[in-house]
């Protein structure tokens, strides 16, 4: 055999008889090692029960006229009494014509703007400022993922972009060139807004409200009027129905700021409101948000089964496009650190009055946490207990040795006391 290869051999051996004394080792440790840890989290815990239902508002649907109609609101956006709604247009080629109008408009600020601002150099430094700042705000839009603006961040760019440009011209020979095309894109706007008012309407709103452009066919089915005489059964078969939406509606409106969720209940989980009374509902699907709800009404039992109706009025305009939901009905929350029950300990500490320098054995609750190799305690006050953790907060935040959130926690081991050295 060559040295080289008996030395290569001997090599490879020697390292496999380390990894496997370092695995021996780790495997004989863990599993003679009392001190076991675990990390403390920020949690919460609820006292809730799931429902589903119906979101319920005062709502009139408006009416679209054959054509396209092009709404002008924004969903949740209140509009006024007289306030236009929606544009209807007669053909596509009315549509078009619309874009071009928008397009005249922008064209018609941009060179106003640039006659105001000539070739100055305040003027360029202003456009340049703006220019940077929407470049920034449709990049945000972009990285979010948040288009719903995109079309008008877009123009915008071009139009102070444009501006920029025209600021540069000579100043001398610019002047009467911008009078000229102002002029001429005025002539052009008036020509075709004339030729708008004959296949172009607009939709006006009969009463102020909210604008919502989503209509479901849900508008007549229920309606706020209607839920005292709603029974489990009714809503069982509403919830099977498919009801269809006008798709030549141009929206409608929520007259009313006040709207309501009606669910089923059992009677035990019903038992637990009171009419009256106000509750947290927390909605986690279509919407993210907790609103604080007011039981109106706890229905008759029908098999053992009650219609409940909760009502609200807040946040109204983010809940506009959501119907049947399934909610959770927040009784009671508390926050604070949840650490393992097993970790919670009772120290004795003795502790000197003040004022009269006497000393006193007192009882303290609290867990022993990992800090720098050493047990140190920190005394805790138990906030909610659950079948194997505890929620608990610092019985004093500020001082030194208070418990915090990602603290490592040791689990129950004997002989532990404050200082300790865990090796």
């Amino acid at each position: 055999m060559k040295q080289g290869t008996l030395v290569n051999r001997i090599v490879m051996l020697s390292l496999l008889a380390a990894i496997l004394i370092y695995l021996g080792v780790y495997i004989w440790r863990a599993f003679t090692n009392p001190y076991t840890t675990v990390l403390s989290y920020a949690y919460t815990v609820d006292d809730r029960m799931e429902a589903t239902g119906f979101l319920v508002r005062e709502e009139q649907v408006i009416p679209g006229p054959v054509g396209i109609v092009d709404p002008l609101l924004a969903e949740g956006e209140k509009v006024a009494k007289g306030g236009t709604v929606a544009v209807v247009y007669q053909n596509e080629a009315a549509a078009q014509r619309r874009q071009e109008i928008r397009a005249l408009e922008l064209e018609l600020e941009q060179l106003q703007y640039a006659q105001q601002a000539g070739g100055t150099t305040a003027g360029s430094a202003q456009s340049n400022q703006e220019i940077l700042e929407d470049i920034a705000a449709l990049r945000i839009s972009i990285t979010a993922g948040d288009l719903t603006r995109l079309e008008d961040e877009t123009m915008t760019l071009k139009g102070l972009i444009y501006k920029r440009e025209a600021a540069f011209r000579d100043q001398a020979t610019g002047a009467g060139a911008f009078t000229a095309a102002i002029t001429a894109v005025q002539d052009q706007l008036s020509a075709l807004r004339a030729q708008a008012t004959q296949d172009t309407r607009r939709i006006s709103a009969d009463q102020p409200g909210i604008f919502s452009g989503q209509v479901d066919g849900y508008e007549s089915l229920l309606q706020p009027a209607g839920l005292a005489g709603l029974t489990p059964s009714a809503l069982d078969r509403l919830a099977v129905q498919v009801p269809d939406g006008d798709p030549s509606a141009a929206g409608k409106l929520i007259t009313d700021s006040t709207w309501q969720f009606i669910c089923v209940l059992t009677e035990e989980e019903a038992d637990r409101l009171t009419e009256g009374h106000t509750v947290q509902v927390r909605f986690s699907r279509d919407w993210a948000g907790e609103v604080p709800m007011r039981v109106e009404r706890i229905g008759a039992p029908e098999v053992g089964r009650v219609a409940v109706l909760l009502s609200s009025n807040r946040f109204l305009s983010d809940t506009t496009l959501l119907r049947r939901q399934t909610v959770d009905i927040i009784f009671y929350s508390q926050s604070g650190i949840r650490v393992p029950k097993a970790a919670i300990r009772v120290e004795e500490q003795t502790v000197t009055d003040p004022d009269t320098g006497e000393e006193a054995v007192t009882q303290v609750i609290g867990v022993y946490a990992l800090v720098s190799g050493r047990a140190e305690f920190k005394a805790v006050t138990i906030l909610d207990e659950r079948d194997d953790f505890c929620i608990v907060e610092p019985v004093n935040i500020e001082a030194k040795k208070a418990l915090r959130a990602g603290d490592e926690i040791i689990l129950a081991a004997a002989d532990l006391f404050d200082g300790k050295v865990i090796g």
